[in-house]
């Protein structure tokens, strides 16, 4: 059974966007959604269990749509930023396992060693581990990293987003086959 809502916040809600074959390639808000799809732009493949209402229309809320047009979009490269290397590491210092939102971002070879700001070489880290490494390397500070940092892709990030009320997207993001 539907349910009717004629909330804000429904129109903050996560849709994810896939290309015209089927390809993820990013995540809006159910506002833009549904604006693509009055615009005649989109396919809404999938909806949520809400709908929005008007005085002279109600729609459900999209989930998954596809956009008619397939653009040219090979870049599956995801910034690097703190907030990207602590969301790839779960929040979660790679030296001691803490888990936490105010970790800081460490350099694995140090910058005055001419470590680079590259997914490989940055970890994230809690204030206690970062000051105990200091200017050395891992195995010099005698802290191993519970695990090597790797190049994150867009889908890894999508899959994060995926929660219960999400399960539509699962199949688009290779959590589970296509029905």
């Amino acid at each position: 059974m539907k349910t009717k809502f004629s909330n804000n916040n429904l129109l903050s809600s996560a849709v994810l966007v896939l290309n015209a074959n089927y390809s993820p390639m990013t995540v809006c808000t159910a506002k833009r959604a549904i604006s693509l799809y009055f615009l005649d732009k989109i396919d809404i493949l999938s909806n949520y269990d809400e709908s929005i209402s008007s005085p002279s229309l109600s729609l459900e809320l999209p989930s998954v749509i596809k956009i008619r047009t397939y653009v040219k979009n090979n870049n599956m490269a995801v910034e690097i930023s703190r907030k990207n290397v602590l969301i790839r590491d779960n929040y979660e210092c790679q030296y001691c396992g803490k888990k936490s939102k105010s970790l800081t971002v460490d350099h694995i070879i140090p910058k005055f060693r001419n470590g680079q700001d590259t997914w490989e070489n940055l970890v994230a880290a809690c204030k206690n581990c970062n000051q105990a490494k200091g200017e050395k390397t891992p195995e010099e500070a005698n802290m191993p990293l519970i695990r090597r940092p790797k190049r994150p892709n867009r889908i890894h990030y999508f899959q994060r987003l995926v929660r219960k009320k999400q399960a539509d997207w699962r199949p688009y993001l290779f959590m589970e086959p296509l029905n």
